[in-house]
């Protein structure tokens, strides 16, 4: 039931009305480098839940701390912070996730995503069509 919860939150955080769309495979391979999939991750750098979110984010997104380790607002905050850096980046997706991780100067991480991505969680990105 949970994987299902968290598919469908993606899905609908990914074709947020209003807001532009991102391939949910991609966020699906974030997903799975961030936290793998541990709604209750902190990182040494205290970036929390799911999506692997800074402390200083809720607020600035109208949220709360406290939604940090909720899946659904994890979630819709880590595609908010990704869709700004992607507008940030014009749509360039490796410089985006090296602004997401904070390692804008590295190609590790980027790379780690963009290959869980097209390996693993490309199909992801056809769900909803047909």
């Amino acid at each position: 039931a949970e994987r299902l919860a968290l598919l469908r939150t993606v899905y609908c955080e990914t074709h947020r009305a209003g807001a532009t769309p991102l391939p949910p495979g991609l966020v699906l391979a974030v997903l799975d480098v961030e936290s793998r999939f541990d709604r209750w991750a902190v990182s040494r750098s205290g970036a929390v839940g799911l999506m692997q979110v800074m402390p200083f984010w809720p607020e600035q997104l109208g949220m709360r701390r406290r939604e940090l380790v909720t899946m659904e607002a994890n979630i819709r905050m880590g595609c908010a912070i990704l869709r700004h850096y992607l507008d940030t980046e014009h749509r360039d997706v490796r410089r985006a996730l090296g602004r997401y991780n904070g390692s804008v100067h590295s190609r590790d991480y980027p790379d780690r995503v963009v290959t869980r991505w097209t390996r693993y969680w490309n199909g992801a990105d056809d769900l909803g069509r047909g």
